[in-house]
């Protein structure tokens, strides 16, 4: 299990989120597997490419999970 500090932010929309840690190559393909419903947060799919990624929550992308801290 990945974690993912927001530091002084208090969220991270997803697709950055998927960019930055290395799950998808580009903001393309991390639209795309959030549109396709590859994506949950807290174990539901997410289909908005935009949602607001906050503390505690975590992201599962092809049997990765992040746990944002």
């Amino acid at each position: 299990m990945d974690e993912f500090k927001l530091e002084s932010e208090e969220f991270i929309e997803l697709n950055n989120l998927l960019k930055i840690m290395g799950l998808c190559d580009s903001g393309g393909m991390a639209k795309t597997v959030i549109a396709e419903g590859r994506v949950t947060v807290d174990s539901n799919v997410e289909l908005r490419r935009r949602c607001k990624i906050r503390t505690g929550q975590i992201v599962e992308f092809e049997g990765r999970k992040i746990v944002i801290k």
